[in-house]
């Protein structure tokens, strides 16, 4: 495993000098010993969002005897997962589930889902995140409706280095209205990026004109064939975006248009062509998740779909209650116009703005942990060839503080649950002192594709007309 490098200023003016007038390193140059200190062993661990991947954390950390608490904004854990519940995931459940939740769950009476089916979003949270949260050795230690609005080292601002990995970290943490400390001597940001949309610009820029539309463009993957069937049927609805949520957005609204053929469907991309945007198809090891860009291969040859590509979408606007879109095409400046309804699916991204006070390792362009990056651009990489990593390339500029999950991958949407799981696992190891574990990173993902996929009938003759789609989502 490529070890993490960690970069040293360059000597000024302002360099200090050592014994014979040598160059010193520079204050500002923490590094992480290769294994932990244990001076506020004392301290839990402290974990940040109840997601799959937090969860994990703290199944990890509970089985190797490691205290922790685990703070969630939400009033129930797997907050984000319940806001697409109706979506399902194009893995399996052996992917889905981390080893050390499954044995802790077994110890307390949990039966399995069968390995092989796929879960809905709302299944992984009743099936598997809510008892997984009620075990013995969780439960007292996760804390609901609890928000980490900052983080820093007790008495010690983002300045200050000398002696910094002496003092232990501080949240602070509102609950009920009520600001409160609580330090740590480790945290684990596993608060994903499903709560932060990117625009539809495509320049990435929120502006006051965009959100002023905000009844007539979502974000996300609506319940198209649920309690949202009637927004959108026999509606001119566009769909924003090439990747799995778009996908599977237009799937449900293919179906929808099935039943109520006034629908219209306008798919904007920003890739050079369609067929780029289906994946791998017949080829991907994953048979659901090829699955995905074929139906929506089919659809597009069937005509249900118009798509327009490449766009890019500089301006919305609207007049007598219809959005219209100014971009650049092929072809030069053109509008996209008597719109009902926008869905955005452009991808997420991270939320540092309460980690001011962290020195944080970041990618400049996928906003991931630094030595992350070079695995994961997403535009080297697929779901299945991101190679396996662990608690040395997650590491900051603060020891000992960790983004995992969705998070550490930044903008980039490459991220499967299980590869989250592994991070997790290689993070407890290395806080508990076991550094062989914590290095012995070993993670095999199926190769190709793009990140989900609906529920679809085996009829192939169905798929020109998108049977009842639940959609897919990475988690």
């Amino acid at each position: 495993m490529k070890p993490i490098e960690f970069k040293e200023t360059g000597a000024s003016c302002c360099t200090p000098k050592g014994a014979g007038g040598a160059e010193t390193m520079p204050a500002a140059s923490v590094v992480q010993a290769d294994a932990p200190v244990q001076q506020h062993a004392h301290l839990p661990v402290a974990i940040i969002g109840a997601g799959p991947i937090g969860l994990a954390a703290a199944a990890q950390l509970a089985e190797r005897g490691q205290s922790f608490v685990l703070f969630e904004a939400g009033d129930a854990v797997g907050h984000h997962i319940r806001q697409w519940g109706h979506v399902q995931l194009f893995s399996t459940w052996q992917y889905n589930v981390d080893q050390a939740a499954a044995r802790l769950l077994r110890q307390h009476g949990w039966e399995a889902p069968k390995s092989d089916e796929l879960p809905l979003g709302r299944e992984l949270v009743e099936q598997y995140l809510e008892p997984l949260a009620q075990v013995p050795p969780l439960k007292p230690h996760i804390r609901l409706n609890t928000k980490v609005v900052s983080l820093s080292r007790r008495a010690t601002d983002k300045m200050k280095s000398a002696g910094r990995e002496a003092f232990p970290f501080v949240l602070y943490v509102e609950q009920d209205g009520v600001t409160s400390r609580v330090e740590a001597r480790a945290v684990i940001d596993a608060s994903g990026t499903w709560g932060q949309p990117n625009p539809l610009q495509a320049d990435g820029v929120w502006t006051r004109e965009e959100r002023s539309w905000a009844d007539q463009v979502t974000y996300g993957i609506p319940d198209i064939s649920g309690e949202q069937k009637s927004r959108y049927a026999g509606k001119r609805v566009a769909v924003i975006g090439s990747g799995h949520s778009a996908i599977n957005t237009l799937l449900d609204l293919a179906t929808l248009k099935a039943e109520v053929p006034a629908t219209e469907l306008i798919w904007i991309l920003r890739k050079r062509t369609v067929e780029e945007a289906y994946g791998g198809e017949g080829d991907d090891q994953l048979e659901a998740r090829g699955a995905l860009g074929s139906r929506i291969h089919q659809l597009m040859d069937a005509g249900q779909i118009t798509a327009v590509t490449p766009f890019r979408v500089e301006q919305v606007s609207g007049q007598g209650g219809k959005l219209q879109l100014l971009g650049t095409g092929a072809d030069g400046t053109m509008v996209i116009d008597r719109l009902d309804e926008i869905i955005v699916n452009t991808g997420s991204r991270p939320d540092y703005s309460f980690l001011s006070e962290i020195r944080l390792n970041i990618d400049p362009a996928t906003e991931s942990v630094e030595a992350l990056a070079p695995l994961i651009d997403p535009n080297e990489h697929s779901c299945g060839t991101v190679r396996p990593h662990g608690e040395r390339e997650l590491r900051h500029g603060d020891p000992y503080f960790y983004t995992a999950g969705m998070k550490s991958y930044g903008r980039a949407p490459t991220f499967l649950m299980a590869t989250g799981y592994e991070q997790v696992r290689s993070i407890a190891a290395y806080l508990a002192g076991d550094l062989e574990a914590a290095q012995k990173v070993e993670l095999v993902l199926p190769e190709t594709g793009v990140c989900s996929v609906p529920r679809a009938s085996s009829d192939p003759e169905d798929a020109c007309t998108a049977p009842k789609p639940e959609s897919g989502c990475c988690g």
